[in-house]
């Protein structure tokens, strides 16, 4: 039987750590034909000294791939793609990936966001894309080299509401192979919103003030502006039948409140050290784009919207 092949594109904290998983396991039983791609100085080093994954997990910190690639034009027959991107080049990736997958080509994207299936969806018409939300606490140590702390890392992934007969069982089994901590369900919407409601909130505010999770849920101010964004887009969920639990909120903050006080948000970190790309629109201008689509007010978000984006270019000047 003919060899499926898997594609990963991106070797940051998530793709690095579920490439890394995926890949030892078919170091060993070689049952697929695995392409990374990567680029620039993060594709020398994997191309010359494989991937390192520093993880509680692997005692065997090192694996290299079938092949490395640096460019989405040189992706040849593939069976599934995970796209394991930041969401301000999901665009510029789907627009590449088009080009080169078969109608056949199932699309896995290991992203934050709750519009990444509809922007996916919007370039790529046609295709499986099975929507999913990961937690890894995991980011680039070097060039090459991905440290995981923590819990494993968890996928949750379920069928494509446009493609519900997709078999999707060899990946399923894939994953259970690979050692992957995973959930599967029918409908992963929930999920993938539940994780939303955290990250957006959280994400937003810490940003604003410059501060951590532990302070979001102390400041009385900050957790007040929190619990407005978080009202707005369980409004939106409810809009869009996704059906969320009534004390959401109660269950977000108490969630955030199992993380060390001094935790950070990576939008806090990207805006306050002036990273040039951030993923404010990704929260924010999610839950803005979709409240004009249903009809629901956002105040509080267009608020924190215009802030933070009137913050980025102070700290720009």
């Amino acid at each position: 039987m003919e060899k499926k092949n898997i594609v990963i594109i991106g070797l940051g904290g998530v793709g690095g750590y579920f490439g890394f998983k995926i890949n030892q396991l078919n170091e060993k039983e070689n049952q697929f034909h695995i392409t990374f791609v990567a680029r620039s100085k993060t594709f020398d080093i994997v191309k010359e000294n494989g991937l390192t994954l520093l993880s509680p997990e692997h005692p065997n910190i090192i694996t290299k791939p079938n092949e490395i690639i640096q460019s989405i034009s040189e992706i040849g027959n593939s069976d599934l793609v995970l796209i394991c991107v930041k969401e301000y080049d999901l665009e510029n990736v789907c627009e590449q990936l088009k080009q080169v997958i078969s109608p056949n080509t199932i699309l896995l994207p290991l992203m934050n966001g709750v519009d990444i299936y509809d922007r996916i969806r919007k370039i790529i018409p046609e295709n499986t894309i099975l929507p999913a939300c990961v937690y890894v606490a995991s980011h680039i140590k070097e060039k090459g080299i991905v440290e995981h702390k923590g819990k494993a890392g968890k996928l949750i992934f379920g069928k494509d509401p446009a493609n519900i007969a997709e078999n999707v069982d060899w990946i399923i089994k894939l994953m259970t192979d690979s050692g992957i901590d995973f959930d599967f369900k029918e409908n992963s919407f929930a999920d993938i919103w539940t994780k939303f409601i955290f990250v957006a909130s959280f994400g937003l505010v810490s940003a604003k003030y410059n501060s951590s999770i532990g302070t979001v849920c102390e400041d009385s101010a900050q957790k007040q502006e929190a619990t407005a964004i978080m009202k707005e887009v369980k409004a939106i969920a409810d809009k869009k039948a996704i059906t969320l639990p009534n004390d959401i909120i109660e269950k977000t903050f108490e969630k955030a409140s199992t993380f060390p006080p001094s935790t950070p948000t990576s939008l806090q970190l990207d805006i306050n050290v002036k990273q040039q790309n951030n993923e404010l629109e990704l929260f924010a201008g999610a839950i803005i784009h979709y409240g004009k689509e249903l009809g629901i007010e956002t105040p509080s978000t267009q608020k924190i919207h215009q802030e933070l984006t009137d913050k980025i270019q102070q700290l720009s000047l």
